[in-house]
């Protein structure tokens, strides 16, 4: 059965905007369960945009399903993981300057850092995830360091413009998908996912989890976060059920 990874970054966005203490993603993580997400998702920035240490720490605390801490290679972010130690560490790209993460890690370029955070991560005893783009070569060097899981970035299927451009990303997603299943690692995804273009991800054969923040938040300001994942939920379930 797939899983459903909701993503409450952007919860803390909305307080962060008033610097208060509402809304609490803590609550926003428990609507989600209740509506029933499989996980929940957060990134800890260096910047501390949204999500705050104080939020890490609650949040590790009540989670009742898996918790997914999202993390650059900063040393110092790596320290919190491994305190805090969340069900699963997805490594990700940062860059300061971005309004929200563009592309995947590159973990052949970034070999060394990746494999000495990826063992901090393993001796603390937590379950890692790569979030890299659908190439052979990144998801050979996961492969290779030793990642349990591998996140494909759907990022420019998202953003894909006309049918044709949809479809030849669609391809390099299950195409990587099957790479990734081939070598042994989960198969998850995520980054510009909604209600119109998860189905085709979801039908991806293999695929084990998706990870969908902005648009289920964005939903949730008219229906509520409880509706608005339950909604997504069945989205998944049923377009497993077609494959």
């Amino acid at each position: 059965m797939i899983e459903l990874g909701v993503n409450i970054d952007h919860v803390a966005t909305i307080r962060q905007a008033r610097k208060t203490y509402e809304p609490d993603p803590v609550w926003a993580a428990a609507e989600a369960e209740l509506g029933g997400a499989d996980g929940i998702t957060i990134h800890l920035r260096e910047d501390r945009r949204h999500i705050q240490d104080r939020d890490v720490r609650l949040l590790r605390e009540t989670v009742a399903r898996k918790l997914n801490l999202e993390l650059s290679l900063a040393d110092s972010i790596v320290a919190i993981a491994c305190g805090v130690k969340p069900d699963q560490a997805t490594l990700v790209p940062e860059k300061r300057e971005e309004v929200t993460t563009e592309g995947g890690l590159d973990i052949v370029a970034q070999a060394a850092r990746t494999r000495e955070a990826l063992r901090r991560l393993h001796d603390a005893g937590i379950v890692s995830s790569a979030f890299i783009e659908p190439d052979t070569k990144q998801i050979e060097q996961a492969r290779t360091l030793g990642f349990a899981a591998v996140e494909l970035h759907t990022g420019t299927y998202a953003n894909a413009k006309d049918e044709s451009a949809v479809a030849r990303e669609l391809q390099r997603l299950t195409e990587a998908g099957e790479l990734v299943r081939k070598l042994g690692m989960k198969l998850h995804a995520g980054h510009g996912l909604n209600y119109h273009n998860t189905v085709a991800v979801a039908k991806i054969a293999g695929m084990a989890e998706l990870n969908i923040g902005h648009s289920i938040v964005s939903r949730a300001v008219f229906v509520g976060l409880r509706q608005a994942v339950a909604e997504m939920k069945r989205l998944m379930v049923d377009a497993v059920g077609s494959r």
